[in-house]
């Protein structure tokens, strides 16, 4: 038989989210939401327009409307930089 906390810690395996847990609920990035022409607002059929970073019970998260963030820019450095010396 399982116990409870196995079952919990499975469980909190499965609902582990795309790019993390720690996700701000907001309709920018609602499965509903649509970005306005000017992108300051989002249309949402439930709603309305509503603005970037509100949310509302109807949200359901979509993880392909992530922008990832950039990489950090590399170029200023060298290939010497770059090298491990070994003695």
């Amino acid at each position: 038989m399982i116990n409870s906390i196995e079952c919990k810690k499975r469980d909190d395996k499965m609902r582990r989210k795309l790019y993390g847990n720690n996700i701000e609920a907001t309709c920018e990035f609602c499965v509903y939401g649509r970005r306005s022409s000017d992108g300051k607002a989002v249309l949402c059929p439930k709603k309305g327009v509503m603005p970037l970073y509100h949310h509302c019970r109807k949200f359901i998260y979509d993880p392909l409307k992530r922008v990832p963030k950039r990489p950090p820019d590399i170029s200023g450095y060298k290939e010497d930089d770059f090298k491990i010396e070994i003695d």
